[in-house]
């Protein structure tokens, strides 16, 4: 199983599910082209609701990490690279507009980590 959901944890099922296979695809372990399990398989697997998995997918597809495909199912996009380019971008944009503003390191890694918390 590429997934598996903390019931007890804090964090939303469908948000525990997008971040692993983002995190997943992001570190290779699921490679460009990699066909994902149905929403109804995934659902099955994990013992949550089709529309718990059918977020987590549209969130991921949004991003560009996943194609659909019809009836053919959803993949790992190839637009994953594209993603974290822009990604270091926004980073770079930030340190600079940090400094900038005369913050630590530390300060503005204080306030990305509040930001990341206030999305889950």
């Amino acid at each position: 199983m590429i997934v598996k959901i903390d019931p007890a944890a804090r964090t939303p099922p469908y948000e525990q599910v997008r971040s692993v296979l983002a995190r997943q695809i992001n570190d290779g372990t699921l490679a460009v082209g990699s066909k994902l399990p149905t929403v109804r398989q995934l659902a099955a697997d994990l013992g949550i609701a089709p529309n718990t998995i059918a977020r987590a997918y549209r969130e991921l597809e949004e991003a560009g990490l996943i194609e659909t495909r019809g009836r053919a199912g959803s993949f790992v996009g190839s637009s994953g690279d594209e993603s974290r380019r822009r990604a270091r971008e926004a980073a770079a944009q930030y340190a600079a507009t940090t400094r900038g503003l005369g913050l630590s390191g530390k300060e503005a890694l204080a306030i990305v980590s509040a930001a990341l918390e206030e999305q889950h």
